[in-house]
């Protein structure tokens, strides 16, 4: 999970760090070696936190900040790594959030775009589709948008899908390679089977679709109220987050999934192959071969997927 082998590091900032997933988030964050200084932001609890963290024997330097102090958490950052808001509860969709999470998400923009507008920013907060429209916009007001630099973490998906793909077939989710493309929320998300090199009934076909698109309805009910995917959406921004460190640094041939400003299909934003470099996209590869069921699944993700971007450009210009 750890890559010991690059000659530089970032300085991180993780904005939401007091959280159900900040707080784990900024424990791997510490734990790496590719992160050279690492401040927390939140509205409360950040200096315990902060605190806690900074007796782990790791060569960072950690600090905390509440309130007003969100610009001196910005200043100098190099990655900027954003799951503040609030979660989900049974019944919810990620959609559901949308009012408060969008809100959160267009003040910490405009914070960055005034403290760190050269950072690379990798926005978890829900509904990762339409808040990283929301964030692009701002960042355009400002006169400091840079696409290669915004970043929306599906890299959950992927997890999921190597995870189950590797229950079902017996073998190591490590070593399962499967794209999973379009958005990230329901039926957005597109896990393309067909290119895992494992071969499914038509049954486990289905099962394994809805269940690697709904999958985060399975911890929400699972926690009963006590929030949504925490720790493993920690693992999965990190497991992002070191691979565009990574790359940054110098790395070469690092290709992550991610939702970027693209236009290999017909919406503005979208999640597919990309190459990541030292300034953040490299390049952004097309959606590899789909079969039919997969071509299925496209029609709809992109439809969802379009509202979902309009709404976060319409709340943003409002």
């Amino acid at each position: 999970m750890f890559c010991r082998s690059a000659a530089r590091f970032a300085k991180v900032s993780v904005l939401g760090a007091a959280g159900g997933i900040g707080q784990p988030l900024s424990l791997l964050m510490k734990n790496s070696p590719l992160t050279t200084e690492l401040t927390l932001y939140d509205i409360v609890n950040t200096p315990g936190v902060a605190a806690d963290l900074s007796h782990i024997s790791t060569h960072s330097k950690v600090s905390g900040y509440v309130g007003e102090d969100l610009p001196k958490a910005l200043e100098g950052c190099d990655v900027v790594i954003i799951p503040a808001g609030v979660p989900r509860k049974p019944g919810m969709t990620r959609d559901d959030l949308f009012n408060t999470n969008a809100g959160i998400v267009k003040t910490l923009a405009q914070a960055c775009a005034k403290s760190c507008p050269n950072a690379a920013f990798l926005i978890i907060s829900n509904p990762v589709n339409s808040t990283v429209p929301i964030f692009a916009e701002v960042l355009k007001e400002a006169g400091v948008y840079n696409p290669k630099k915004l970043f929306g973490v599906t890299t959950l998906d992927i997890v999921r899908a190597k995870t189950f793909i590797g229950q079902l077939k017996g073998v190591n989710p490590a070593d399962v390679n499967i794209p999973v493309v379009g958005g990230h929320s329901g039926p957005t998300i597109v896990p393309l089977l067909s290119q895992s090199g494992h071969e499914f009934s038509e049954a486990e076909r289905d099962a394994l679709t809805h269940r690697i698109q709904f999958g985060g309805d399975e911890v929400v009910k699972a926690k009963d109220g006590a929030g949504s995917a925490t720790l493993s959406m920690a693992y999965a921004g990190a497991e992002f987050a070191f691979s565009l460190i990574r790359a940054m640094n110098g790395e070469k041939g690092i290709v992550e999934c991610t939702f970027v400003d693209s236009n290999v299909e017909s919406t503005s934003f979208f999640s597919s192959p990309v190459l990541l470099g030292k300034e953040g996209v490299e390049e952004i590869y097309p959606v590899p071969e789909t079969n039919e069921f997969e071509k299925g699944l496209m029609e709809k993700c992109l439809t969802d997927l379009e509202g979902n971007i309009a709404k976060g450009l319409k709340f943003a210009s409002a």
